[in-house]
């Protein structure tokens, strides 16, 4: 965490303050924009460790400045604060390249959590073998074991399984998920990912029907959440 810094881009004078404050108590630097231009300048300049970036900015909305970003070829986390509790709006912004979302009103612990495991992601950089409960996924070897066992994996279970571990601490979509793993088959719907996740659960989760680690987000897609001890 030393030494990492925290763009935040939100135009509401009272939450940028709010928000800055929590962060730099949680030892991280931070700068701040009130504006998506002046944002996106400081993004660019500063390339800093995560965004923090509201939807609804003046100047450019934060759609446009993460397409932005991305388009720059950054790939710094960005979790992006909406008003909007449509799914279509966060879908539309996971599309454009972020990597989570808080849906206003928050709370500063769950935003700060959703940094936290984005960032531990970014510091693990691309691992070769990666452990959550009682499981071990060695992505070199392409072998799944749970309690020493070797578990078999179709390969579409294992491609899915190694995408969202990859992308660990991420909101993904369902249409992310299918252009990664499935590619563009025309035959292949989002249904085909909720068959493919529900076997999977079934391997490595300890309770498939209360899951651990690839949870649910509601009409949207899903996140798998590393342990941090992992």
């Amino acid at each position: 965490m030393a030494g990492e810094t925290v763009l935040i881009v939100e135009d509401d004078a009272t939450m940028l303050r709010g928000l800055k404050d929590n962060f730099e108590f949680d030892g991280y630097r931070v700068e701040t924009a009130s504006d998506g231009e002046k944002g996106l300048e400081l993004a660019l300049d500063g390339r800093p460790d995560l965004i923090v970036l509201d939807i609804m900015l003046p100047k450019v909305n934060g759609y446009e400045v993460c397409r932005l970003i991305r388009n720059e070829g950054l790939e710094m986390p960005v979790v992006m604060l909406t008003a909007k509790g449509q799914e279509s709006d966060i879908v539309l912004g996971l599309n454009l390249g972020a990597d989570d979302y808080v849906t206003k009103p928050f709370s500063i612990k769950e935003l700060l959590a959703r940094a936290n495991g984005l960032l531990r992601r970014r510091r693990r950089g691309r691992p070769t073998v990666c452990r959550f409960g009682d499981c071990e996924l060695n992505l070199t070897s392409r072998k799944l074991l749970r309690n020493g066992q070797e578990i078999s994996l179709t390969p579409k279970e294992f491609a899915v399984l190694e995408f969202l571990v990859r992308q660990a601490d991420r909101a993904l979509t369902r249409s992310q998920i299918l252009k990664s793993v499935w590619g563009y088959d025309v035959f292949v719907t989002s249904r085909s990912v909720d068959r493919c996740v529900n076997t999977l659960r079934k391997k490595i989760e300890p309770h498939p029907a209360r899951p651990t680690f690839i949870r649910t987000i509601r009409d949207i897609g899903y996140r798998f959440e590393m342990p941090e001890t992992a």
